[in-house]
């Protein structure tokens, strides 16, 4: 992602001063919406007027902060101790509020090699994860070359990795005991709505292919893009993208907090399919029951509103993106 210029920021304050649009001032920059939005949330001053000069030195000045910080330093390993031992925080979450307050960090994968090490040499801070680091214990390589054709993650557009449109989605399977049955989950990110269905061939890509073409044929204009793991059973990609003229990204092999809201909505069907369940016994009347429970649930980050009311919101245009 390049950095806004001086120059541009100029221009930022001229399109503001004629009152026009972020969308607008964008395509005039030739950068993407999110670009200045984040410039005005970063740097404008305290009380929301922004000054190119202002700007530009506050950015200056971030960037030569981080840029002297990123070594593994005392104060850093203390902070990253301390969020883990005591809050449990994961290695994203830490690199995410730092981010976020403007605090040193280094990256996420250099707390996971730190941690690493830390177990090695007989320390127990990796406990304190969630995984404890299981996720860890194969190689990282090798499943996302087995995919023809496949877009890595990297390439995803910042609308796209800060949730800032509707229509874009999170692809995923629950297996059952003994890695037969399979379900497949579909959840769109910016509202939670997810759909899901069992696949009578299980893993097979062909048809998970036709079946996920089938269950977002009826949301064809709301699916921008999907984005799934480096499992073969997604080798027909570039079918489900011709089919519904969307984009396909795949995560980086073993990452699963790419994919953090398709984790998390696979946990809440966990607790009506545990793990190890036969998914014979289940049918197709059940697996859509359970999710219209969970699409009605309230969620704290929806304002206590529920998914399904959110979604047909946004799908019936009853409502306008923040963006």
């Amino acid at each position: 992602m390049k950095h806004l210029t001086k120059e541009q920021r100029y221009q930022i304050k001229a399109y503001l001063d004629c009152n026009k649009t972020k969308t607008y001032i964008a395509k005039a920059l030739n950068v993407d919406k999110s670009t200045i939005g984040r410039e005005l949330q970063r740097n404008s001053k305290k009380r929301g007027s922004y000054n190119p000069d202002f700007a530009n030195e506050l950015a200056t000045e971030r960037k030569e902060r981080f840029a002297s910080n990123r070594k593994f330093t005392p104060s850093i390993e203390k902070f990253v101790r301390t969020h883990i031992e005591d809050e449990q925080w994961s290695p994203e979450q830490i690199v995410g509020y730092c981010r976020t307050h403007n605090i040193p960090m280094v990256s996420h994968e250099r707390i996971y090699a730190y941690l690493r090490k830390d177990k090695l040499d007989g320390g127990n801070l990796y406990k304190h994860l969630r995984h404890q680091l299981k996720h860890r214990k194969r190689p990282v390589s090798g499943k996302n070359n087995t995919i023809k054709g496949r877009v890595s993650i990297d390439d995803r557009s910042d609308i796209v990795n800060n949730k800032e449109r509707f229509g874009d989605w999170e692809i995923d399977l629950i297996i059952g005991k003994d890695q037969k049955g399979a379900i497949v989950t579909i959840v769109e990110r910016t509202t939670a709505f997810f759909l899901m269905r069992k696949l009578p061939f299980g893993k097979n890509a062909g048809e998970l292919a036709n079946m996920v073409i089938d269950m977002m044929l009826p949301y064809k204009k709301h699916v921008h893009s999907i984005t799934s793991d480096n499992g073969k059973e997604f080798a027909e990609h570039q079918k489900i993208s011709k089919k519904l003229l969307a984009e396909f990204f795949f995560a980086h092999p073993y990452s699963s907090w790419e994919r953090g809201l398709s984790e998390y909505t696979n946990k809440l069907v966990r607790q009506y399919i545990p793990k190890k369940s036969i998914f014979n016994h289940y049918n197709d009347l059940q697996i859509n029951e359970i999710q219209y429970k969970i699409n009605r649930r309230p969620r704290k980050n929806l304002n206590y509103d529920n998914p399904k009311n959110i979604f047909y919101k946004f799908v019936n245009k009853k409502v306008a993106f923040a963006g």
